[in-house]
């Protein structure tokens, strides 16, 4: 063969390759994370969807990255900035990323992405025009949306709540007033209801999961007027509630964790937490990413799938009657067998 006809084979086989890596994406083997701000540490969301994605990665042999979003405005540029680096899944975190979320999916559709508390339907996060947008479970073709039944363990929640109060009141301090969180709120009063019709709730909207001062004093207030049992929704903001709670020697429930390891400075005061199962549900999808089976629409974690349910009680057990554990497992039950109304219709 001569030099120049083995040259002119190096060249076509060297653009063939580029063709290939073009149209594949150059993105089979990279799972990345974009965190939502709180940072990776949170002992929340962004620590335990990173925890469970990273593990899973390096179980399955996958390279692996993953960006703190320092501020809302970061979430585009996060997310392009890895279809840059091409990554073949990318899993952002948190509902308030729905929209940077699905303009990129929308753009590349060669690229998987899944996304943690944001659910996509016909209609909603995607261009109505582009016929093939959708699937049959609704929302993009390639996103995955990774949900909890968030009313299902807040009323599990309000259940207890509503059995060990003595005052006949309870408050929920939450962050901002968005899908997730009101369908905690609303189950978590539900629920207390069921056991107490007579129950005095009070819950509060805080528009930011990491103002810890303004959680507190919202818990304060509650307190004040007769709450003896807090539930914190809401990230650092609901954590403000919880101290509050434990500082006035009263009753908490900490939420997405189980808060009794992550937030030691209240485990004394935790009964329980409403946890939802994020690093499984992480962990999950990038499994699947590597076997080639991420299948789009929305992957919906609940009580009868073990993908939420409530924490220990750790210190708590030997404190709370038989009756209120036989209350909250008589909830579980028919929350299993789609008897229990959790009062969310959205």
């Amino acid at each position: 063969m001569s030099r120049k006809r083995f040259n002119i084979m190096i060249v076509f086989v060297m653009v063939f390759s580029l063709i290939l890596a073009a149209c594949s994406g150059g993105q089979s083997d990279k799972v990345c994370v974009v965190l939502d701000t709180g940072g990776e540490n949170d002992k929340s969301f962004n620590e335990f969807t990173l925890k469970g994605a990273r593990d899973a990665a390096e179980e399955e042999g996958l390279e692996f990255a993953h960006i703190v979003s320092e501020a809302t405005t970061d979430y585009e540029r996060n997310i392009d900035n890895f279809i840059t680096e091409g990554c073949g899944l990318i899993i952002t975190v948190g509902f308030l990323m729905g929209d940077a979320t699905a303009a990129a999916a929308r753009a590349n559709p060669e690229i998987k992405f899944a996304i943690v508390d944001f659910a996509y339907f016909p209609g909603a996060g995607c261009d109505a025009a582009v016929s093939d947008c959708y699937t049959e479970e609704g929302g993009l073709q390639n996103v995955t949306s990774l949900m909890f039944a968030e009313d299902e363990v807040g009323y599990l929640a309000g259940v207890l709540a509503g059995c060990m109060s003595e005052t006949g009141k309870i408050g929920s301090v939450s962050g901002m007033e968005i899908p997730p969180v009101v369908r905690f709120v609303t189950g978590y009063q539900t629920g207390a209801k069921s056991v107490n019709p007579d129950v005095e709730t009070f819950n509060v909207y805080i528009p930011d999961f990491n103002d810890p001062a303004t959680g507190k004093q919202a818990g304060q207030t509650m307190i004040e007027d007769g709450a003896d049992v807090i539930f914190g929704v809401g990230g650092n903001t609901g954590n403000g509630g919880l101290l509050a709670a434990h500082e006035a020697g009263l009753m908490a429930i900490g939420v997405d964790v189980d808060q009794f390891n992550t937030y030691p400075d209240v485990a004394a005061s935790l009964m329980t937490s409403a946890a939802k199962n994020m690093d499984v549900a992480a962990g999950d999808a990038v499994r699947a990413f590597a076997d080639d089976n991420l299948q789009p629409g929305i992957q919906l974690a609940t009580v009868a799938n073990g993908g939420v349910g409530l924490a220990p009680y750790h210190d708590w057990d030997s404190q709370i009657p038989e009756e209120c554990k036989a209350q909250v497992e008589e909830a579980e039950e028919g929350l299993r067998a789609g008897t229990v109304d959790t009062g969310y219709e959205g």
